[in-house]
């Protein structure tokens, strides 16, 4: 099989560049997906997220595992990644949020030009058709459905509240560059009448709607094994599918969008990473790249959990049971109701010290008790709050198993290696629980789990050294530079080779200050764009 364009993962990034590219009826697209086809029961419904976050059994999910993490008292943390069309944006919160404005000057001034905040803002707008927000800093015309959400619980209310009272400023949008405030997180959800209340991942809202073009071929269930060169230029993928391995070819580029764990895990088995890790794996070298699986950053994650007499949220119980079978007639009815919730209802982004230029923590109000990622229950009902470091320092790697392209890669995110990570995630736990003890958030509480009564910071920290875990936001591991050391070029092409980019979140030299669903499929269509404008050089300098 050949094609123009070969893209490896269906997810976020590799569903918004294959309807892109595809859009061309002169070019070919081939994407490869190692999961399922996305459109599960379980997928559109957003409350099916607790189905498969936990990964038992693993429904649309990885379920990886990072290795013993010191920080952790040696605990393994656990990696929920996507594994479908749509990728992660298949089974997480819906939660659409792009990060700050610096974040993106950040990266134009550590070597990224062309990646500022007005330079990407304008992709943002186009990836968007949002359904609250008209104005300069939003669209209304593009693929991904995105709105309030459709019936927030009076907990999330009064979490809102709660902040209000403790002079957090309420902040209505928190897309526009500055997000310092509390309010309601915007979600990834169709508006419209034929679909109301489904998740709109990046393969429902771009994909989808392009399945039936002639030039796209969509191949599920086909698991990536290696890069194929001819020297040093990329010129297809050997996959496996239904047990044998195949072979696809791109006559002109092939494009990894398999995330900051499958990204980094492909280049190595095919002959791109460091020669110190790869030779002794038997692996053939094609380009010594050190930096390949480098500089991976994460957002870790410490939950507050409270129990409550309220049952207007999730929870176990009888009377729970038998609302949510009403709540689920609801949803089909109208696409609203609990199950139509992203969980993640409240929002907050805050300084833990005034007078810091931009917020340094983000808080996630949960309606329902969040244990160990949904894995350990709890009888009754309550709710949590989640609060983790925007702008970590501490910085791990993703190298492999070993050359057999099944196994796992080892997922080192060194959480807790610098002690600043630590004593800013104290100090949001105390804002965070401030916010918990007041009303009228406190008047919902019956007591709190873990945590009783007032805590010494060195209390604080054993707690979150015995608990905290990702909020699932691994970035870096592929990163965009203009340096020699980069993996990727600022226009996402691999460092040292030919035919071959990286489009997804492992390309961030920096992690952004947010959820990273937003600017991953930002990057794939800022991407498409570069790609386009390449093909047409060629053809202009082949006349």
């Amino acid at each position: 099989m050949k094609f123009d364009y070969v893209i490896v993962g269906g997810g976020s990034a590799g569903s918004t560049l294959a309807a892109r590219l595809s859009e061309d009826p002169d070019k070919t697209v081939c994407l490869l997906e190692a999961g399922g086809g996305g459109k599960d029961l379980v997928i559109r419904m957003p409350a099916g997220a607790v189905a498969m976050i936990p990964g038992r059994p693993k429904i649309n999910n990885w379920a990886l595992e990072t290795v013993p993490q010191p920080g952790l008292k040696g605990r393994r943390g656990y990696q929920p990644r996507g594994r479908a069309l749509g990728g992660s944006s298949a089974i997480n919160a819906m939660l659409y949020v792009r990060g700050h404005a610096s974040d993106y000057d950040d990266w134009a001034a550590l070597g990224c030009p062309g990646w500022g905040w007005e330079d990407v803002l304008p992709y943002f707008k186009k990836s968007e058709n949002n359904g609250d927000f008209q104005d300069d800093l939003h669209g209304t015309d593009g693929p991904l459905q995105v709105s309030a959400q459709k019936t927030p619980r009076p907990l999330t209310e009064a979490f809102v509240k709660a902040g209000e009272a403790l002079q957090i400023p309420s902040r209505a949008d928190f897309n526009t560059g500055e997000h310092e405030g509390i309010g309601h997180y915007q979600v990834t959800q169709f508006h419209d009448t034929a679909k109301n209340g489904e998740r709109c991942s990046a393969a429902a809202g771009y994909l989808f709607p392009a399945m039936d073009r002639p030039n796209l071929t969509v191949l599920t269930l086909a698991s990536a094994q290696r890069i194929l060169f001819e020297g040093k230029r990329a010129v297809g993928v050997a996959f496996k599918t239904a047990g044998k391995t195949q072979e696809v070819f791109a006559t002109r580029e092939v494009i990894l969008c398999g995330g900051a764990f499958h990204s980094p895990q492909l280049l190595q088995l095919s002959g791109i990473g460091d020669r110190a890790d790869l030779e002794p794996l038997g692996i053939p070298m094609v380009y010594h790249a050190p930096e390949v699986g480098q500089n991976l950053q994460d957002h870790l994650d410490f939950i507050l959990s409270y129990k409550t007499r309220d049952r207007d949220n999730f929870g176990i119980s009888l009377p729970g049971a038998v609302k949510l079978i009403t709540e689920g007639l609801r949803w089909r009815k109208d696409g609203t109701g609990m199950l139509a919730t992203p969980f993640a209802e409240g929002a907050a982004f805050l300084k833990t010290d005034p007078a810091l230029p931009r917020p340094d923590i983000q808080l996630h109000f949960v309606i329902g008790i969040v244990d160990d990622h949904a894995r350990k229950l709890h009888p009754g009902h309550g709710f949590s709050c989640h609060i983790c470091v925007l702008r970590p320092k501490s910085m791990g790697t993703v190298r492999l198993a070993s050359a057999d392209p099944s196994a796992a890669p080892l997922i080192d995110p060194q959480f807790l290696a610098d002690r600043e990570d630590l004593e800013v995630l104290v100090a949001g736990t105390r804002i965070a629980r401030r916010i918990m003890q007041t009303a009228p958030l406190a008047d919902f509480v019956a007591r709190e789990l873990y945590i009783n009564g007032d805590a010494s910071d060195a209390e604080l920290e054993d707690h979150i050294r015995a608990r905290a875990d990702t909020i699932y936001h691994p970035v870096g591991t592929c990163r965009m530079g203009d340096d020699r050391n980069a993996v990727v070029d600022p226009q996402l092409r691999v460092n040292g080779v030919e035919g071959l980019r990286v489009v997804d979140a492992s390309i961030m030299p920096r992690l952004i200050g947010g959820n990273t669903n937003a600017p991953t499929i930002m990057i794939a269509e800022k991407a498409a764009d570069m790609i386009r404008a390449d093909a047409n050089a060629q053809r202009f300098v082949a006349r």
